[in-house]
Formats: structure tokens, sequence, C-alpha cells
């Protein structure tokens, strides 16, 4: 690569000695690369907020619709604005349509050298029943066997967010956030495992208060050797 002046580069790049270095081996360019990475995040963050406002008065309306189908008068003071507030609880609690798991792990995913599992469990979950729109909630826990690549903790439990944001079932659920992780890190297995109470048992139906449904998505050396798999299970259960 040809050295740049500083005029060249916009001013990236000063005319020292170390900078000059940076500039000729491509440094220069990737600072303007990751300068542009949030004038991006911002327009896509704008253009799905826009989305979203301009969808809010068909919700509010159907929102209205239901209300009055309930026989309730939307008129009275404590259901004036409950439409619109419905209509924008809704927009948030499915707000992982609009995201992906590159949106929040761009630059979260290191090189490690290290093969021993890592496990982040009891990570809180709140989702809605596609069947009936009402919630199911209880806890998450992940594990994976890295093969030289480890992502930030904290984006584990982001990427149960962006899943369980959605209209689910928690069958879904479970396989979704383990296929998202392994094609992020491709490591050599990934366990996840979810335990939740849903209120369409509870609240409807048979309702029966203390029932909890487990899934399971266990997949590369997870499922394959079962000896791997029984230590996540005893460490993901163990207090």
């Amino acid at each position: 690569m040809e050295y740049q002046s500083s005029t060249d580069m916009n001013g990236v790049c000063s005319s020292k000695l170390v900078t000059e270095y940076l500039c000729r081996n491509g440094f220069g360019e990737l600072a303007i690369e990751s300068k542009k990475l949030p004038v991006q995040d911002q327009s896509e963050t704008s253009r799905k907020k826009a989305e979203d406002e301009s969808r809010l008065p068909a919700l509010e309306a159907a929102y209205t619709t239901i209300l009055r189908g309930l026989g309730e008068n939307t008129e009275r003071q404590g259901l004036l604005r409950t439409p619109l507030r419905a209509a924008k609880a809704m927009q948030f609690l499915t707000k992982g349509y609009h995201e992906t798991i590159y949106d929040i792990l761009n630059d979260a995913i290191f090189d490690e050298d290290h093969d021993e599992m890592v496990i982040v469990k009891d990570i809180d979950m709140f989702s809605l029943c596609e069947h009936h729109l009402v919630p199911f909630f209880g806890k998450v826990h992940i594990g994976y066997l890295p093969s030289k690549k480890v992502v930030g903790l904290s984006k584990l439990a982001r990427i149960v967010e962006i899943y369980s944001r959605r209209l689910q079932v928690q069958e879904r659920l479970t396989k979704q956030i383990a296929m998202a992780i392994s094609e992020a890190l491709q490591p050599a297995g990934v366990a996840v495992v979810i335990e939740a109470a849903h209120m369409c048992m509870v609240m409807r139906g048979v309702q029966k208060m203390n029932s909890r449904t487990v899934t399971s998505t266990m997949l590369g050396v997870f499922r394959e050797d079962p000896k791997t798999r029984e230590e996540f299970l005893a460490l993901s259960k163990n207090s």
C-alpha cells in the first residue's frame, strides 16, 4: 500500500513516524471503516424507529377494536390511552424481529487459545407464546466448547434477548439460540437448555400453577459425546 499524507487521509494520520507506520500498514483505512460503522448503525436504528412509528396507528386501531369487541367503553378515562400503550408494548415485546446477532456481536468475538467448556446459566428470559399471545418466562442455560474463538459473555444474554423478543414457541427458541451461537463462533459444540413457565397453562386452559417446560438443543460434541453432555447438564444445574 502506498503511503498517503495526512491530507489524503482526511486527518486520520498525522506526520508523526508512528502514525506513518500505521498508515502504511493499512491501519488508517481500518480507522476510517470503524468510524463508518456507528453512522451506519445510527441510520439503521433511525430506519427501524421510523418503521415502528409508521405501523403504530394500525396497531392502536386494532387494540381499540379488540377492547370494543370485549364490550368495553374505549372512551372511559382508564382506557383512553390503553390502545396506544398496548401497541407500543407489543412493539417492544417483539423488537427482536428488527435485530440480528450481527447487530450485537460485531467486535465482541475474540481469538483465544481456550478449548474448555464455557457456561453462562440462569439467564432471565421473557417471551410471548405465538398461540395465545400470553407470556412464557424462565431461565436459559448456555454452554459452548470454543474452537479458538470466544465471545463476550454478555453477548450470550443478548442473543437470548433477540430471539425471545418475538412470537415464539419454546422448542424453536431453544434451537434458534443454539444455531445462532454455532454459526457465529463455529465452536466444537453448543448446548442450550431452557426451563420456563407458560401462562397459557397457568392463567387459562388446564391452569396448572407449578408446571414447567424444559427444552434442550445439543449441537456438535454435546450431541455426540455423552460425557460432555453430562458435564454441561451437571454444571448448569448446580447452584
